[in-house]
């Protein structure tokens, strides 16, 4: 059976919909699953044993773009495709398999999409609390599946595959092959710095680490770079050699395969953080007014430090220079805790200030 997936345009979704990928394939071994998404996908669809092939999707997020879409599905016609699932909810996501004479097409019921899709699940959000549930349960007949409690267990969780000669080669290229093991930092996210643990706080857990004889490394996009700099700027000067900000210096396949040299992985919620989660990497995951319930990080080598409940639909904090207080709370004696414990660390020879 040959199918079509069209993905999600944001890297955490992107990273949750293996899962699905995953599952596709012990329901149907002999499937091939290609997946339509944004070009700057393909670093990771290519990391995925699952996906066949990354097909690009030309518009960018939040284009109709139908005649550009009709197009597209016609020059799928051909491909043979059986099935596809559509992730996105929206309208437009679902136009490409309905061009394409895709005989099943299949996705949760979203923005009015009835004659787009031809089996369409209507969404009990109680029933599906996480949204990697929801991107599972569509591999599964609707009448078999009708609450997250029905999936079989366990849930098949992302997985990035980088083998060991490339995190080599990649650490050489950046002059990160020494004898200090990196750790590595995502201090960025989306909205600015209300979902971001603050970068003094970043600065002292960087400083303890690299006494402990570790270096350090920054990781995000061109707008992050200011954000590490920040942590460089706040170590001390002659301590600031042991903390690489490669914010904006990094492909995205690139930063792909550093997180996977590092020893672990601190980070705010962000895509990279589903990016260390999938990797397998010992990761702590520093939420604020965003909520893990919906989106955590799937791994069992992930903590989570959370100090409020609920969630909290802020783009800007109250505190000095746009931080969240629930963010500022937490501290960095509470992370290197947490770092500690991942790393199998002893009781006596935790880190302390």
């Amino acid at each position: 059976m040959k199918i079509l997936v069209i993905g999600p345009s944001w890297v955490g979704d992107m990273m949750m919909s293996q899962s699905l990928y995953r599952t596709l394939k012990v329901e149907y071994p002999d499937a091939i699953i290609d997946v339509m998404a944004p070009a700057w996908c393909r670093p990771l669809l290519s990391r995925m044993p699952e996906v066949s092939e990354a097909l690009a999707m030309p518009l960018g997020h939040g284009t109709l773009g139908l005649g550009e879409r009709r197009r597209l599905g016609k020059t799928l016609r051909n491909k043979g495709y059986e099935r596809a699932y559509v992730l996105p909810n929206s309208f437009k996501s679902a136009l490409v398999p309905f061009f394409a004479n895709i005989k099943t097409r299949i996705g949760w019921r979203g923005e009015m999409r009835y004659g787009l899709l031809n089996d369409i699940r209507p969404l009990d959000k109680a029933a599906f609390p996480l949204m990697v549930e929801r991107y599972i349960a569509l591999a599964y007949d609707q009448q078999r599946i009708t609450s997250a409690k029905d999936l079989p267990q366990p849930l098949l969780w992302p997985a990035l595959a980088v083998s060991a000669e490339e995190k080599l080669t990649t650490a050489a290229e950046f002059d990160l092959v020494a004898v200090r093991p990196a750790m590595g930092f995502c201090p960025g996210a989306e909205f600015g710095p209300a979902k971001r643990w603050p970068h003094y706080h970043y600065a002292a857990l960087a400083q303890k680490l690299i006494n402990d004889g570790y270096q350090i490394v920054l990781f995000g996009s061109g707008k992050d770079k200011d954000t590490g700099e920040q942590i460089r700027q706040s170590l001390p000067e002659d301590v600031r050699q042991y903390c690489r900000n490669l914010a904006g210096e990094t492909t995205l396949e690139q930063a792909v395969v550093l997180l996977a040299h590092c020893r672990a992985v601190v980070s705010n919620d962000s895509g990279l953080m589903h990016i260390a989660a999938a990797l397998g990497r010992p990761l702590v995951a520093l939420y604020g007014p965003s909520s893990p319930d919906f989106t955590p990080p799937l791994s069992d080598k992930a903590r989570v430090i959370r100090l409020i409940s609920g969630y909290h639909k802020v783009r800007k904090g109250a505190a000095e220079e746009g931080y969240h207080q629930s963010l500022i709370d937490i501290q960095p004696e509470r992370v290197s805790a947490e770092l500690a414990s991942l790393l199998g660390d002893s009781q006596e020879n935790e880190c302390r200030f």
